[in-house]
């Protein structure tokens, strides 16, 4: 999306909790040279930084773009960019969609273009909203063209083999759940329903999505390798 909503971004940069819950399933996959589609304002990047990785960041759009080199200009291993996955020539051990898959209108070619940028052995994460039922006014917000079904991440995706698939945040579904219903004309959520559903919810949702087998959560995560 070129121009993100600067409301979105300030508010969810609060969500540290849910952010380093998700972090904990992927990071063991993180390695090498490293490509962040759509780092927003690097508040994904910031929990996963390495000394040992020499990160790619890009960013659409321009105030994140300027943002995230303010915030990591000074960091060596890290370097941004504005270009889109086509007009990337080099190639990775790791290319991450964090929260960015469901802005892309045409999915399906920038799967196509991530596996010509994978090395071998490299790891594609993705972490997409789950369940089409939930849209709401603030998907249609921030720019999501849809949300995912689990069935979209097949056993093999873009000639890539599956490792992981999870469903994360099943406190998270119910609350956006309710929220859909009751505030039906909200577009953002207030930074006191992030706080609750961070703070306070995240924590349950840990020990219920074990419990449940990471099935039903509002939040998926899929990890692919190239053979």
């Amino acid at each position: 999306m070129e121009i993100y909503p600067i409301e979105a971004t300030e508010k969810f940069d609060d969500a540290t909790l849910h952010r380093k819950y998700c972090l904990s399933f992927i990071k063991k996959y993180i390695h090498g040279d490293v490509l962040e589609i759509g780092a927003g304002c690097g508040s994904f990047t910031r929990d996963y930084i390495k000394d040992d990785l020499n990160i790619t960041l890009t960013e659409t759009d321009k105030k994140n773009h300027e943002d995230l080199k303010l915030i990591f200009e000074k960091v060596k291993n890290i370097s941004c960019s504005n270009k889109k996955i086509f007009q990337i020539e080099k190639n990775f051990d790791t290319i991450l969609y964090l929260h960015v898959l469901e802005h892309i209108e045409d999915d399906i070619t920038e799967l196509k273009e991530i596996f010509k940028r994978l090395k071998k052995n490299g790891h594609l994460i993705i972490m997409v909203p789950k369940h089409q039922k939930l849209y709401s006014n603030f998907d249609k917000a921030v720019g999501h063209f849809r949300r995912y079904e689990i069935n979209f991440f097949t056993e093999n995706l873009a000639n890539l083999r599956r490792e992981k698939l999870l469903s994360l945040d099943s406190f998270g579904y119910a609350l956006y759940f309710l929220n859909r219903i009751f505030f039906k004309n909200e577009k953002f959520p207030s930074k006191f329903k992030i706080f609750i559903w961070d703070k306070i919810f995240t924590p349950l949702t840990i020990i219920v999505d074990f419990l449940t087998n990471y099935k039903i959560g509002k939040c998926i995560i899929a990890v692919y390798k190239k053979d």
